[in-house]
């Protein structure tokens, strides 16, 4: 399936777990350092520079260069998500939709039900994400640095990711944790 940005509350309703997904429009990148700021800036009320709320988050910092005036980049490969899980359960306060994309998951599933989804995107594929890059069309925050700048992107058919948590509370991650519990109790009944 294909979705398009901006993201409506439709879109993320109709999202299931296990859903395989392509991105088209508009995506930011933002990983822990962004997201401190833009909690910093909303908690202190001042406008941030692009809206989280109907966006598709990338956790990414990705390689870019300058060629002539325009930024380019050269790979774009997802980061850990769970290292922004206090961030990013805070941020889903000011948000009506979003879609997050990352690599293993984070622990958000009730703080997703009824307003995003989260992605999973293969990690060690910057350079096929770099691919779907079209162009960037801004960059925020760069005093950060290039890695936790927001960087914003058009992509086209960015993807496969897959619906790895939906907004109605399904997880990938949980159904796999509970699966393994299963077995492992299994295991341990016969010995």
């Amino acid at each position: 399936m294909e979705i398009k940005t901006p993201i409506s509350a439709e879109i993320v309703q109709k999202l299931r777990v296990g859903d395989i997904v392509y991105i088209t429009g508009e995506m930011l990148t933002a990983r822990d350092k962004a997201h401190l700021r833009a909690l910093e800036w909303i908690k202190s009320g001042k406008k941030l520079p692009v809206s989280f709320n109907n966006s598709v988050i990338y956790h990414c910092g990705p390689l870019v260069k300058k060629v002539g005036d325009e930024w380019k980049v050269i790979s774009a490969g997802p980061t850990t998500s769970a290292r922004m899980n206090a961030s990013t359960k805070e941020l889903l306060k000011f948000v009506d939709s979003i879609v997050i994309v990352g690599k293993g998951g984070m622990d958000i599933a009730e703080e997703l039900k009824g307003k995003g989804v989260y992605l999973a995107y293969t990690g060690g594929a910057g350079a096929l994400a770099a691919n779907a890059i079209k162009r960037v069309k801004d960059v925020h925050w760069l005093d950060l640095g290039m890695p936790e700048a927001i960087w914003v992107l058009e992509v086209e058919k960015f993807g496969p990711c897959i619906v790895a948590i939906d907004s109605h509370g399904n997880s990938l991650y949980d159904d796999v944790k509970r699966k393994v519990e299963e077995n492992f109790r299994k295991l341990l009944d016969e010995l």
